[in-house]
């Protein structure tokens, strides 16, 4: 449902922004960020279903998944007429998925393992 969300948002020809140019490239660099933040999250939780986990492996498929998604994300935004991808996009995507692997290494580190219920 997440993916639907974020290719939604990108099917919208233009996201008009009262913002000054600054602060409106932050807000949706900002949202980039959070948006696979929370993807990479809902993909390490899938993937690690109810079992204890590898992290490292767990986290790979995770981090892999939501690139993945990242790059068909930019792709199909040039099919959208009044928008265009951006492979800057990506990397700025790929700074959310890094940020939940460091959070979830930080957490599952703590909690020595992690059982997910």
């Amino acid at each position: 449902m997440w993916i639907g969300v974020i290719f939604w948002f990108s099917s919208q020809p233009s996201l008009v922004s009262i913002l000054e140019t600054f602060w409106d490239t932050m807000f949706r660099k900002i949202a980039h960020i959070s948006e696979y933040f929370v993807l990479t999250y809902l993909f390490f939780r899938a993937y690690a279903g109810t079992r204890r986990i590898v992290f490292e492996k767990t986290a790979l498929k995770s981090l892999v998944s939501a690139f993945i998604i990242s790059m068909l994300d930019e792709l199909y935004q040039t099919t959208v007429p009044g928008r265009s991808g951006n492979i800057l996009d990506v990397g700025v995507d790929l700074i959310g998925i890094i940020f939940t692997i460091i959070i979830l290494k930080y957490y599952t580190k703590k909690n020595e393992g992690l059982y997910y219920k």
